[in-house]
């Protein structure tokens, strides 16, 4: 376990969440005085877990292009949809990390894009920039979900980089629980490259196939 300095809750706000087709749902956005990395990184609580079972929680990086934008160059925006809908029916937290481009920021993510378009994949991208293919460390995760009371949960991803940071951090991850697959023509060469370069739990062979067309 990790030792990090604790983080404490510092507002809590009601904000009823409407998405373009039309799903809504009753949220509380609460903020965090604290956090090692100075990020205003934000918990979206949705629902209440049944008594006697863990909350499902999900660690969301930051995605303008894709959260807001609906780019279709990832599967950002329709994973955030799904998750808010599936934590907010089995209660848990969805964490809003400011952590753009896998940690890289906003501009360096669209440099990346435009190596992506002379055939890079988003790794080798970021290397050719002289940036780390993922730099996103989950300690400040680790506080909020501390400050929550949170030290038991299913993770909602398919990142296995996240449970095992978390868990380096002293919070039990009892199951990871995979996120739907949402390819599409200008994302699956981006879906293939998170497979093979750090494991994500996505159908390679699917995926190939839809490539090659």
């Amino acid at each position: 376990m990790t030792d990090f300095p604790a983080a404490t809750q510092r507002a809590r706000v009601r904000v009823p969440l409407r998405f373009n087709d039309g799903y809504s749902v009753n949220a509380e956005l609460v903020t965090f005085h604290g956090l090692t990395d100075g990020q205003e990184h934000v918990a979206v609580v949705l629902g209440e877990p049944a008594p006697g079972t863990l909350p499902l929680v999900r660690l969301h990086s930051e995605c303008l292009t894709g959260d807001v934008f609906g780019s279709a160059r990832c599967d950002c925006g329709p994973q955030l949809r799904e998750a808010v809908e599936r934590i907010a029916e089995r209660g848990g937290v969805l964490l809003y990390l400011r952590q753009e481009g896998r940690g890289i920021g906003l501009y360096n993510k669209l440099d990346a894009y435009a190596l992506q378009d002379q055939g890079l994949d988003t790794y080798e991208a970021n290397a050719a920039l002289g940036l780390p293919e993922d730099a996103r460390d989950y300690t400040a995760a680790a506080q909020m979900l501390a400050a929550l009371g949170i030290i038991n949960l299913d993770l909602l991803s398919n990142n296995p980089d996240k449970a095992e940071q978390l868990r380096g951090l002293g919070v039990t991850v009892r199951d990871r629980v995979p996120t739907g697959v949402f390819s599409t023509a200008h994302n699956v060469r981006y879906l293939r490259a998170k497979v093979l370069h750090t494991q994500h739990t996505l159908p390679l062979a699917e995926l190939t196939e839809l490539n090659a067309g």
